[in-house]
């Protein structure tokens, strides 16, 4: 586990593979898929994708992304799998034995249409004293480049905090940190993306 941790503070994120199996993944893609169907048919507008000048040049001011938070009020499934021994072993090689669960998201990005994300920093949105918050993104389906896979810096974290990195905005952090010339972290269902 030291390597994971290594790995971790060098690069600011881990790719772990096979965290949960095929049979396991199925039972969270069928929960997943019923959650979005729900928000869909809903009142409330599911769509939260980013306006700003960064996203009208991203994807030309029409995307989508399907999306809510604590996932794990809304299925006992995906409680399971923020408990489940693989997941747990790798997020305290990351962050040492007292994990704290802060929330959790769901977003779903339709085929052809899905939203980007530019380029950001999380603090500015959930900020933390130590800066010790990771995320971590359990994948259903397949990620690849060609699908819009999260894309990383490695070693940006060690930047510190950088003021205007909502992402939405350009800014001189976009223009130096491009989506473009950015690592995509290709993932298979079951593989979980652990970043700062």
């Amino acid at each position: 586990m030291t390597e994971i941790k290594t790995f971790f503070d060098e690069n600011g994120y881990y790719v772990a593979r096979g965290i949960f199996a095929p049979d396991e993944v199925r039972k969270l893609e069928e929960d997943f898929d019923r959650i979005v169907a729900q928000l869909q048919s809903g009142p409330e507008e599911a769509n939260a994708r980013w306006g700003g000048e960064e996203m009208r040049r991203l994807d030309g001011g029409q995307s989508v992304i399907i999306h809510t938070h604590n996932v794990q009020c809304y299925s006992a499934r995906w409680m399971a799998a923020l408990l489940h021994p693989r997941f747990l072993r790798i997020a305290t090689s990351i962050l040492g034995p007292d994990v704290i669960l802060h929330h959790t998201k769901l977003f779903q990005k339709p085929a052809e249409e899905g939203s980007p994300f530019p380029m950001h920093q999380d603090w500015t949105y959930f900020p933390s004293v130590k800066d010790s918050m990771i995320a971590g993104i359990i994948h259903v389906t397949d990620a690849t480049d060609e699908m819009g896979c999260l894309r990383v810096y490695p070693g940006s974290h060690r930047l510190g905090r950088v003021e205007g990195t909502s992402g939405a905005q350009a800014s001189e952090l976009l223009a130096k940190y491009s989506i473009e010339g950015a690592t995509f972290l290709e993932a298979e269902p079951g593989d979980v993306a652990f970043f700062h």
